[in-house]
């Protein structure tokens, strides 16, 4: 995790070297224009300037091209990326001064090679062309992977040639999307522990009533502390880091006054010092927090990305997956010593082979494929299962992007969710066996990001991001997300390319700037507050466009709420919501944020037209049509149709109705003596589990009341 944090004027700044993902998008996929772009890099090899003058086809910069042996190439590289919403590549090419080169072009899936394209004609001096190839030609179209397209000289006339404006071009959207919600079909149950924000010590407006109001606002329900890699130079009972002497803008009681004044319950993730620290330390703070202060602080972490090598580390091996596990099983054992019901969790990363860090010797077999290992993860695994010490959660962190930004690779990252959670439960179960069932997966941080920070941080994107991060978790077996970060700092250092959305001239991960300058990732953090809560269920949603991208949540009262979210930057979607085994009313009660509130921002509005918008839909049905505008977080929020009461034949002397409405749907049954009456008596309240339900004798036989009615109990 990057993080910031000033203190008597100057910056500290650690380093995470992330991975960029998968891109999908309505609008072209940029892949030059005056530098490389979207999470592109040069794996050219021939002569290249990628910053040439002149001749330009646009803006200010082409690409110079000296190839002076057959097969020369220039060659686009990215992390395999998704090519289902492309169509086409395309790029402009100038001859130079001579002409008549020879040119082909070819891609690769995962970089295997794929087919090849020789352009019909020879290159023209002294003009541009453009060429326009379907991916279908190339062998890529439709394919997840594509990691590497090469424009390359075939034999024949050589010399200097420009190449400018390369793109890939996307297919139109669908004039309506399906978006399928099953209310037969649950998930899983919500976990309080998604509605979590990290804080940090060089928060110096951390502090203060505006911090838990803010808190509140966004329903924050667990905190982690005291800041990313800082943990691992941080000792707890000083305030201090490493051997400084000065102390930081939050100490451990600051942490605590916020943390009980506000909404999250007194729950907290303390990430203890592993790489400077020790575990008596651990264990002081523990004793500290729960036992002297009888805090409950349930929830300890060893150490930080302690697999990183840019975590501070000073042990004989730093980094090394063997040496944090004998030494995180003495932190487990004393830590749990001082307070026996904590949890305790580590770091671990996906890939068998991730973060060997030079270290080989403790190679770990794989019993079920039979290949040899060396990564973090199993190398801890296997050595925590070899000391019969069981972690009671797994701790993973995840920022998609970093060094180039990219809103439509950004905007499709969620899709790793689900195989990232896949492939931490495969490790579990080959290095730690039937004993690892009950290990938990926990997601610690996220944010686009850990780099130097630009406008993608602080625009609607990083909200959308947000909002379909945590929609995606939801549907996996993590059981917390807590995004990095409540505040942490302004920075101006990271990418501003004209390609990303946004207006605001800095970056920062903080979901608040300064003491109350709410981000969009602040309000999308609040808009999931009214998505889901404790003892709600997650329901299954699907779409068949992933740029319109569905969530579905079951209230604990029957209601239904459908997320939406848009990830185009200019589309206005028109979704198909069909509902399965939930009947709503017609009303609807809508809640939204997008650009039109992060433009009231911008213009300094009036506060309200900042905030998520609320209004009304009166077209709810199982089968509804309803525009999504770009760029936007929309729920819709459903109520249960209108509930019947029927009267059946009893003997005399009872009354036996029968309640009509819909499975898992709280109603209750009121009595009054006139139809006008605003005040109606509750005689019985039901949840329903099949469609209908039979009650006898509500309310006594010989009582003056006259009338009855069915209602939905919110």
């Amino acid at each position: 995790m990057r993080f910031f944090f000033r203190r008597c004027g100057y910056v500290l700044a650690v380093l995470f070297a992330g991975v960029v993902l998968q891109a999908q998008a309505q609008s072209p996929l940029v892949i030059y224009n005056d530098s490389l772009v979207n999470g592109f890099d040069d794996w050219s090899y021939t002569t290249r300037n990628f910053a040439n003058t002149s001749p330009v086809h646009s803006g200010t910069k082409s690409i110079s091209v000296l190839a002076t042996n057959a097969y020369e190439a220039i060659s686009f590289h990215h992390a395999d990326f998704d090519t289902t919403f492309y169509t086409n590549f395309s790029f402009w090419v100038h001859g130079g001064a001579s002409g008549g080169q020879l040119l082909q072009v070819y891609a690769e899936l995962s970089g295997v090679g794929q087919g090849s394209y020789a352009l019909p004609t020879a290159l023209l001096a002294n003009t541009w062309q453009q060429f326009t190839i379907p991916l279908s030609t190339l062998g890529v179209a439709n394919k997840p992977n594509c990691s590497r397209i090469n424009i390359q000289i075939r034999p024949g006339p050589n010399g200097m040639f420009y190449v400018d404006d390369v793109q890939l071009g996307a297919k139109p959207a669908p004039a309506l999307i399906p978006l399928s919600i099953n209310a037969t079909q649950a998930v899983r149950a919500v976990d309080s522990r998604w509605f979590g924000v990290n804080v940090a010590a060089w928060d110096n407006d951390y502090d203060t009533p505006q911090s838990v109001s803010l808190l509140n606002e966004m329903g924050t329900r667990i905190v982690r502390l005291p800041g990313g890699s800082l943990s691992d130079e941080y000792h707890w009972a000083s305030n201090t880091t490493l051997s400084n002497t000065w102390t930081w803008a939050n100490s451990f009681s600051k942490f605590i006054h916020v943390i009980t004044n506000a909404s999250v319950n007194a729950q907290a993730f303390v990430t203890v010092n592993y790489g400077t620290g020790s575990p008596q330390e651990a264990a002081a703070w523990v004793r500290h927090a729960n036992v002297t202060n009888h805090l409950g602080f349930k929830y300890w972490e060893v150490g930080n990305e302690n697999y990183g090598t840019w975590e501070t580390d000073s042990n004989t091996f730093p980094h090394d997956g063997y040496t944090y596990a004998v030494r995180a099983a003495t932190y487990m054992a004393q830590m749990r010593a001082a307070d026996p019901t904590i949890k305790i969790g580590l770091p671990v990363v996906t890939g068998e082979n991730t973060y060997v860090n030079g270290y080989t010797g403790h190679p770990i077999i794989n019993a079920r494929t039979g290949t040899t290992n060396y990564g973090w993860t199993p190398v801890v695994l296997a050595t925590l299962k070899s000391l019969d010490v069981t972690p009671d959660y797994l701790v993973y962190h995840v920022y998609p992007e970093y060094v180039s930004d990219s809103d439509q690779t950004l905007l499709q990252a969620s899709a790793n969710w689900a195989p990232d959670a896949a492939n931490l439960r495969q490790q579990v179960t080959d290095y730690f066996g039937s004993g690892g069932t009950n290990i938990e997966l926990l997601v610690t941080e996220n944010n686009a990001d850990a780099g130097n920070q630009g406008r993608q941080s602080t625009s609607v994107v990083n909200g959308l991001y947000y909002a379909d991060s945590l929609g995606s978790v939801m549907k996996t077996e993590f059981n917390a997300f807590v995004w990095w970060d409540f505040r942490n700092g302004t920075d101006t250092a990271g990418d501003f390319n004209s390609l990303l959305y946004g207006w605001r001239t800095y970056g920062d991960l903080g979901m608040v700037n300064g003491p109350t300058t709410r981000h969009p990732t602040f309000y999308a953090a609040k808009l999931m507050s009214y998505f889901a809560r404790t003892n709600d269920t997650v329901l299954n949603a699907s779409s068949t466009y992933s740029l319109l991208t569905p969530y579905a949540i079951r209230h604990a009262s029957g209601s239904i709420s459908v997320l939406a979210l848009n990830k185009d930057p200019t589309g206005n979607f028109n979704g198909q919501i069909l509902l399965n085994g939930f009947t709503p009313g017609s009303a609807a009660t809508v809640y939204s944020y997008g650009i039109p509130q992060d433009e009231a921002t911008r213009t300094n509005a009036a506060y309200p037209l900042q905030d998520i918008a609320t209004n009304n839909f009166a077209g709810a049905g199982t089968n509804f049509t309803y525009s999504f505008p770009p760029l936007s977080l929309t729920l819709l929020n459903l109520i249960p149709a209108a509930p019947r009461l029927a009267t059946l034949s009893a003997p005399a002397g009872q009354f036996v109705f029968q309640l009509q409405g819909q499975a898992n749907v709280r109603y209750v049954i009121q009595t009054s003596t006139n139809l006008t009456a605003t005040n109606w008596t509750a005689v019985s309240t039901n949840t329903l589990a099949t469609s209908t339900l039979n009650v006898t004798n509500p309310v006594s036989a010989g009582t003056p009341q006259k009338y009855w009615r069915a209602v939905w109990l919110p």
